[in-house]
């Protein structure tokens, strides 16, 4: 079972808590670590590797309902710009699954250039840091945020 199916079975057992909503094509969780505070993953609900793999009317829903993912992410966290990215060669495992990025000004601090640049800049040492994982109290309020935005755009 890749990561991802993982991270599924988990929602799916109720034993995820990062799990915010369930939508028509995929899951909306918040992620594991916040140095981009409001970083979010849109996890596609089946094993499906590519994009071109899905029929073409669930591939438009899934867009669709990734960019409102996106778009309530914003408006949860302030972000002054949204950065997507759709990988699946990783860690997570090779399964449909977005990462959300609320960016804002200089959160790249000294490793950015003039505090710019993509979220890959960032040491991975630094960004996977314990201290960059939220207390369950956070963890809380940033799930209700983000859920009342997923609310109001759905």
């Amino acid at each position: 079972m890749c990561g991802v199916c993982e991270r599924i079975r988990m929602i799916r057992e109720g034993t995820n808590p990062y799990f915010v909503k369930e939508l028509e094509t995929g899951y909306v969780v918040i992620g594991d670590f916040q140095h981009f505070m409001g970083y979010t993953l849109f996890i596609h609900k089946d094993h499906v590797v590519e994009l071109f793999d899905l029929e073409p009317a669930v591939r438009a829903k899934h867009l669709e309902e990734m960019t409102m993912v996106a778009q309530a992410v914003r408006n949860a966290f302030g972000a002054e710009k949204m950065n997507y990215e759709c990988l699946g060669n990783g860690i997570g495992g090779a399964h449909i699954h977005w990462h959300l990025f609320p960016r804002k000004t200089g959160d790249l601090g000294e490793y950015g250039n003039k505090g710019k640049g993509p979220a890959w800049w960032y040491p991975m040492e630094k960004m996977y840091a314990d201290s960059e994982k939220p207390g369950k109290e956070d963890l809380e309020k940033m799930k209700q945020q983000l859920l009342k935005e997923l609310d109001t755009l759905l």
